[in-house]
């Protein structure tokens, strides 16, 4: 039976003159409104916007956590699958007889530098010791945190937010956005990778919702990697040079104040938009390149002074643990645990505390001991036994507290990215088969990234857990970690070089990614056109700037700041979650139906 050919007629409508010519008139006027309006909001009422971000957002995750755990772990297997598949995976993305327009190298190196960069800076060391001190294994009491026995869980965990799930998050977006526009001709936009399930209709309404989702998701997205590049880059400068004013000096250990991040940011952005509109695309070619050697110099520091064979005997004993609970991390969600469930699971004896009991022992962020030390009145006199077992009776509101404020933070964080690196991993496939693609695309980056997080992270936990550091590690912002391990491991003339290096570094890295947010949030408006001018690149950046600037402004000093930009982040990229949900659907329809055409086709030659 014939099959009828694929819906390629996708006609997206662009205004003839004016400010707007040549640029989707709803996707500019919705998107930009949506900004702007968060942008006033949080200027004009930082209070209200950042509580009700925070209301918001724990809301959200309340009735959605289980969906973005479970969705991710689809994304990695629909992959895996449509690999294996000999049909599927042999399918090249162009035309009969096209070859890769890149390189493996010069390929890689790209896709290296697009999907990674300020995320690696900021938690090489952060994500291996904050885990090292809360995952779900110490949540549940069953190891000490910060212990050696913890230091096993604490790599299944950095493994799962940096690894397969993470890149396939990437990879959906890239590979159904490259398959239509190179198999079928198909603009370079969100939208043409829902034809197979909308049709016709995605040159409507629908397809301008579409697109409109993709361009919040990549604002803030952006706007969460900006957030913490410009803090990491202010703590830099402050090892650097020592000035007080760009820090919050109130805490336990300094962070950047708001007028550091302020000057940070305003720095950094008027940077990015030079960049964009002078023409030095080339420019940012030779940075990306440079972001590379001076990455690996960074690598090799810690290779030659930190603890190596201490981090390679923890790879390989992570990546076993890590392959033999995929299935587990693929799909074990949490959900919250209500105050009658709690009560129902306490003794008898805490039973009439049950109010005074239930914050502490479902705080996933506490421990046992400050739960105990948190009590007064009559719960405090409780017997030793009864308060274990109240803690005990929290477990699951812990365990889903952990997940939903860190695991799921990385897949929005992950989701909202994966416009700006689908569009861009589409654009450099060009002429890759589809297993190549995903092969390329999910595994490679994810055991560089193991590496990297193993090397600088497990240097960080040798130097507390041997007593080098005496807790100075631990006890510094997230954004500070790397500036205090590199203290802790070398000094002098080398120290200083190496500081600076990193602080250009992250510099190179935040206006390279700023520069390149940019450009994609033009090419969206602009229905897949990659040559906008430059008028719109400066607005986008000036737009990023603001909901960049107010977010922080909205939330306190230092990681409190960050955390009202990821509460908009995470609220942002849960419609655009759905929409790769159905990507992932349409994409397999497509694979499927051209499948079934190349056998017509191959039975009526033959006949």
């Amino acid at each position: 039976m014939a099959i009828k050919p694929p819906f390629t007629d996708l006609e997206i409508e662009k205004a003839d003159s004016g400010f707007y010519a040549g640029n989707s008139l709803p996707i500019a006027l919705i998107s930009k409104g949506i900004m702007v309006a968060l942008v006033l909001w949080a200027l004009v009422f930082p209070g209200n916007a950042n509580k009700t971000l925070g209301s918001w957002n724990w809301s959200l995750l309340e009735g959605f956590n289980s969906f973005y755990v479970i969705i991710v772990g689809l994304f990695f297997f629909f992959l895996a699958i449509i690999a294996i598949i000999p049909s599927t995976g042999a399918r090249v993305m162009g035309q009969p007889g096209e070859k890769p327009e890149f390189s493996n190298f010069s390929w890689f190196s790209m896709m290296f530098g697009a999907g990674l960069g300020v995320g690696l800076m900021v938690f090489a060391t952060a994500e291996p010791l904050g885990l090292w001190g809360s995952n779900p294994v110490t949540v549940a009491g069953d190891v000490e945190p910060n212990t050696a026995e913890a230091l096993q869980s604490a790599y299944r965990y950095t493994f799962l937010h940096y690894g397969f799930h993470a890149w396939a998050i990437y990879v959906i977006t890239g590979l159904s956005l490259a398959y239509y526009a190179y198999t079928r001709d198909m603009p370079l936009t969100i939208r043409s990778a829902l034809t197979p399930l909308l049709g016709k209709y995605v040159n409507g309404f629908f397809g301008h919702i579409v697109d409109v989702l993709g361009v919040v998701a990549t604002i803030l997205g952006v706007s969460v990697t900006i957030g913490y590049g410009v803090s990491q880059f202010v703590d830099g400068l402050y090892a650097i040079t020592g000035m007080d004013w760009m820090m919050n000096m109130d805490g336990d250990a300094p962070a950047p104040g708001k007028v550091g991040l302020i000057a940070g940011l305003v720095t950094i952005m008027t940077l990015s938009i030079l960049s964009a509109v002078s023409g030095v695309g080339r420019g940012v070619k030779y940075l990306s390149n440079l972001n590379l050697v001076l990455s690996l110099i960074l690598l090799g520091t810690f290779v030659v002074f930190g603890s190596f064979a201490f981090a390679m005997t923890t790879y390989g004993t992570a990546m076993v643990d890590y392959i033999l609970n995929f299935l587990s991390l693929s799909f074990d969600a949490y959900g919250p645990q209500s105050a009658a469930a709690f009560d129902a699971a306490l003794p008898a004896e805490a039973a009439p505390f049950a109010d005074a009991l239930r914050g502490g022992a479902t705080n996933a962020w506490g421990s046992f001991d400050g739960f105990v030390s948190g009590l007064e009145g009559d719960a405090a006199a409780l017997s030793p036994e009864v308060l274990a077992a109240s803690y005990a009776a929290g477990e699951s509101g812990r365990l889903f507290g952990w997940q939903a404020g860190w695991t799921t933070f990385y897949w929005a964080w992950w989701i909202a990215f994966s416009p700006f690196v689908g569009l861009f991993l589409a654009r450099i496939s060009r002429g890759r088969s589809v297993r190549e693609f995903i092969l390329g695309c999910v595994f490679a980056p994810a055991l560089v990234c193991f590496a990297w997080m193993t090397i600088l992270g497990g240097t960080a936990i040798d130097l507390e857990l041997t007593g080098g550091a005496d807790g100075a590690i631990i006890g510094a912002s997230n954004t500070a970690k790397l500036f205090v391990t590199l203290g802790e491991m070398i000094s002098g003339g080398l120290l200083s070089a190496l500081t600076i290096m990193c602080v250009v570094l992250i510099l190179t890295f935040l206006v390279t990614s700023a520069d390149s947010g940019i450009l994609v949030m033009n090419t969206i408006m602009s229905g897949g056109d990659q040559d906008v001018g430059n008028k719109h690149k400066i607005v986008w950046g000036v737009i990023l700037t603001g909901v960049i600037g107010s977010l922080l402004l909205a939330g306190g000093d230092g990681g409190d700041a960050i955390g009202a930009l990821r509460n908009a982040m995470i609220i942002g990229a849960l419609p655009f979650t759905m929409v790769m949900g159905l990507m992932m659907v349409s994409l397999a329809k497509a694979l499927h139906r051209d499948g079934l055409r190349d056998k017509n086709v191959s039975a009526a030659a033959a006949e």
